[in-house]
């Protein structure tokens, strides 16, 4: 499974940025799927995670209450919406996915990745 993150943008602090995530073949809204992001110097750390039927989610405490994941049934895509972004918010998004009914936390848990998209968001 090829996955495509598409998205990101440069942004002032406060705005909002959608993030969608898409797979080269259909079922893929059936899969675990997380979004990592990995800031210059930093290593990839997970965002925000989906299960395969989206009955449970995974937030990282930052991002609580500002990030949404969601699976969007009519477009086959997980998406990702962000508000009101901060600076610290900036970096390279990546979605990866894996054919699992569990939430995964790890990088490593993760089987699909594509490329990410950069995300910019000025003070």
């Amino acid at each position: 499974v090829q996955l495509q993150a598409s998205g990101g943008g440069l942004v002032q602090a406060g705005g909002s940025l959608r993030l969608s995530c898409s797979a080269s073949q259909r079922g893929f809204i059936h899969y675990t799927v997380g979004w990592f992001r990995q800031a210059p110097g930093k290593e990839r750390e997970l965002i925000a995670a989906i299960d395969w039927n989206g009955g449970r989610t995974y937030y990282q405490n930052a991002v609580k209450g500002r990030f949404s994941i969601s699976r969007e049934v009519t477009k086959d895509t997980i998406d990702l919406q962000m508000n009101s972004l901060k600076p610290e918010d900036t970096g390279v998004y990546y979605c990866a996915a894996d054919l699992d009914y569990a939430l995964k936390y790890k990088a490593s848990d993760y089987k699909f990745w594509g490329r990410g998209t950069q995300v910019t968001v000025s003070s």
